[in-house]
């Protein structure tokens, strides 16, 4: 199941990546908030995935391809947010709240700190730590929530 999952995601990244380059040089905000909303589902399959494979017993450093990819995007996340994607321009479009743009500082002081604890669950995982894991996997949900509570309606 878990290996399905990371093929489904894996092709939904790679169709993503073709439809693209299909032309189109520089996407306008609308294709921004269309492509961090879809990274933000497969973040959350990858994270559930991890808690399911951890849960279920298996060697965690099965893990590993899921858990760099949700370190990746923890990294990309900030670039995600330009601006001229918020409500204000594209008014029911989006569910972030002003304060990204505003409160930029804070905005991207928690984006550091939930990259940072998805570097640790990487790290944890691929030292095939479970105990570990399971700590950091707690950690990147309290940053990933951190963040929500602040900037998402």
């Amino acid at each position: 199941m878990k290996r399905t999952i990371v093929m489904g995601v894996v092709a939904l990244m790679c169709v993503a990546g073709v439809a693209g380059a299909q032309g189109q040089t520089s996407p306008g905000p609308s294709e921004i908030v269309a492509a961090r909303q879809a990274a933000f589902a497969m973040s959350a399959a990858a994270f559930g995935s991890i808690r399911t494979g951890l849960d279920s017993g298996a060697p965690a450093q099965g893990l590993a391809f899921t858990a760099g990819g949700l370190n990746r995007w923890a990294t990309a996340l900030p670039t995600m947010f330009p601006a001229g994607t918020g409500s204000d321009s594209l008014p029911g479009a989006t569910k972030a709240k002003a304060g990204i743009w505003t409160n930029r500082a804070d905005f991207e002081a928690k984006a550091a700190a939930y990259k940072a604890a998805t570097a640790d669950l990487q790290a944890k995982i691929a030292a095939n730590d479970t105990p570990g894991a399971l700590e950091a996997w707690t950690a990147v949900r309290g940053t990933c929530g951190s963040c929500h509570d602040a900037y998402r309606e």
